[in-house]
């Protein structure tokens, strides 16, 4: 798509959070049909992505044919068939094994958006540039 850079920025942006809170919710809610929605917020999100890099097809093939259309319509039936009250039998809130997962993804967090704010992508990508205007294959 041709838009604006701000518009284009914040669609960007946009598109960014609903997949990132689409992700964890689908992680973190305890409901499974739930959860199934939100992958399927999260397969819309990435075709969007490709609808904004003029990746029009790439698009259309994954929503429809691939996640959205087979997976997540899979997901949603398997779990509608299955019992409800399973789930909420054994149901502890807090145990170690969580504590120490919320810990190492916390922390892997960090550690990414570190490493991404440190980077200076204006160099790299100049650089990268310069070496392909001299010739040299990478």
């Amino acid at each position: 798509m041709n838009l604006p850079g701000p518009i284009h920025d914040f669609l960007l942006v946009f598109l960014g959070l609903g997949l990132i809170l689409g992700g964890l919710a689908m992680v973190l809610l305890t409901n499974p049909i739930f959860s199934a929605f939100s992958l399927g917020l999260v397969f819309v999100c990435i075709s969007l992505f490709y609808i904004l890099s003029n990746s029009h097809f790439v698009a259309v093939a994954q929503l429809l044919l691939i996640y959205v259309g087979a997976i997540n319509i899979l997901i949603l039936f398997v779990v509608m068939f299955m019992n409800g009250s399973e789930y909420y039998k054994d149901f502890n809130l807090w145990t170690v094994g969580n504590g120490l997962t919320y810990l190492i993804c916390t922390s892997l967090f960090v550690l990414l958006i570190t490493i991404i704010s440190n980077t200076t992508w204006y160099e790299f990508s100049n650089s990268l540039y310069l070496d392909y205007k001299k010739g040299i294959k990478l």
